[in-house]
């Protein structure tokens, strides 16, 4: 059976996590132009460039200080506000992680694999006319 290139791009995301720094949670992300022809941007969680491979805090829930996989797809987003864009993360994204990708502009849909246990970015995202879709990987 021929996957979908929805199901192309999560799997591409699900492989992007594995090499999250993070020692909570592994997130990817890619950032697709809407005709799923080219790869605009990819991310996933971890330290910044350049500092240790690992949280800062590990210890401490929520506050490890990494980067999320969808804060640093929008960094490496380097294509207008004006070019549609579909977003593909394997956790749904945080409140701060659903705002970036508003202001990040014209986002057309946002899937993900696994729901947080938080929906409130999943409802910033809706509330700001950007629809959202649970997606499996190939």
């Amino acid at each position: 059976m021929r996957p979908s290139f929805e199901q192309i791009y999560m799997s591409l995301a699900v492989q992007l996590e594995k090499r999250s720094t993070c020692q909570r949670k592994s997130v990817g992300c890619v950032i697709t132009s809407t005709d799923y022809r080219k790869v605009l941007a990819v991310g996933y969680n971890g330290n910044a460039s350049g500092l240790p491979n690992g949280c800062d805090h590990p210890e401490k829930q929520g506050g490890c200080q990494c980067l999320h996989a969808e804060e640093n797809s929008v960094i490496n987003c380097d294509v207008p506000r004006y070019v549609e864009k579909m977003v593909f993360t394997t956790w749904s994204p945080c409140v701060m992680c659903a705002k970036r990708l508003i202001n990040l502009g014209n986002v057309k849909k946002v899937f993900y694999y696994q729901q947080y246990s938080s929906t409130e970015g999943l409802d910033i995202l809706e509330k700001s006319g950007i629809p959202t879709q649970q997606c499996s990987p190939a």
